[in-house]
């Protein structure tokens, strides 16, 4: 059977920087202290014009590039966010218009941070089943506009960025050889934007009481991400027939630097093997693998046969992980 795996990757992070130096002068934290807790130095905040769709369509356009097809040949658009431009169409809409990828179906996922390896995974068995042969899935987030600002809890961790990948067929034995998807439903409240939809829409209460911003438990959200990332990495590892000492990187989620720190230790894997870059970005929620991805591959630490695991966990409580073969 043929294998179905990432054949071209791209990323983008808008120009205007926010260090924990701007933060320290309206949060009261030190820029050491922020970097201690979080393992940010800084992050990357959209401009007032763009949104989520031209991050996207940025990362995407430099994916397509790297693998050498053009939109017309895309079939599929998906666009994982947490921050749509609007909540009806779905921004993977205008994604196809800025691409003018005419041929393709487009679709947003939510699944938070876990939103991009869960659209991986899906994109790969569209291309398995046949009924499509190129697939474009993007992570995309604008952050900025659903932080609160005055919040020290949480205005330290999100930045905005997007990372594509473009998807198709390789050689057997490559792409993709295993994945878990999860989601434990009883955390839903631990992260969450409280109003604006269905259950609580937009009000001049709403507004008035800051509930259009992310809230968080942070430790709920810490304790089950220590739990998570180690045990969903070793059930991947499981369905590819492979064990901890056959990854070559493990690219996972940057939300924090010690959770980071703890899922490799769950899996007996060095750090040297772990790909970060949450000290220049934050936590990008689904953008944050893709960009990981493309970054570690541009840096030349995949090559041609590579095992590479994916992982990440968010609101939910979602999880996802995934080996994959490079090609």
């Amino acid at each position: 059977m043929m294998g179905v795996g990432i054949i071209g990757l791209g990323h983008y992070a808008p120009e205007k920087r926010l260090t924990n130096a701007d933060l320290e002068k309206t949060l009261g934290l030190t820029a050491e202290s922020i970097l201690q807790r979080s393992g940010i130095n800084q992050r990357h905040i959209a401009s007032p014009e763009e949104a989520t769709s031209d991050l996207a369509s940025r990362a995407a356009r430099l994916a397509l590039a790297d693998a050498r097809v053009d939109p017309e040949e895309i079939d599929l658009i998906i666009v994982a966010t947490t921050t749509p431009d609007c909540y009806g169409p779905p921004t993977a809409a205008a994604v196809q218009a800025q691409l003018q990828a005419k041929r393709a179906a487009a679709c947003d996922l939510s699944a938070a941070c876990s939103g991009f390896v869960y659209s991986f995974v899906l994109g790969c068995q569209l291309i398995k089943s046949g009924l499509y042969r190129k697939v474009l899935v993007i992570g995309g987030e604008v952050l900025s506009r659903i932080t609160d600002w005055t919040d020290p809890d949480t205005a330290i961790l999100f930045g905005d960025g997007a990372g594509a990948a473009v998807l198709g067929e390789v050689p057997a034995g490559y792409g993709l050889l295993g994945s878990d998807l999860g989601v434990d439903g009883s955390g839903f409240d631990a992260l969450k934007v409280p109003a604006g939809g269905g259950r609580r829409p937009a009000s001049a209460e709403t507004v008035a009481k800051r509930l259009h911003y992310v809230s968080m438990d942070g430790y709920r959200v810490f304790m089950f991400a220590m739990r998570v990332l180690g045990d969903s990495i070793r059930r991947s590892l499981t369905a590819a027939g492979f064990g901890s000492d056959d990854i070559d990187l493990l690219v996972p989620h940057q939300a924090n630097l010690r959770i980071i720190e703890a899922a490799a230790r769950r899996v007996d894997l060095p750090l040297e093997k772990t790909f970060v870059n949450i000290d220049r970005y934050g936590n990008t929620s689904a953008a944050s693998v893709p960009i990981a991805l493309s970054e570690a591959k541009a840096a030349g630490r995949i090559r041609r046969g590579n095992r590479v695991v994916l992982v990440g966990f968010g609101a939910g409580l979602t999880w996802a992980s995934c080996v994959l073969r490079w090609y």
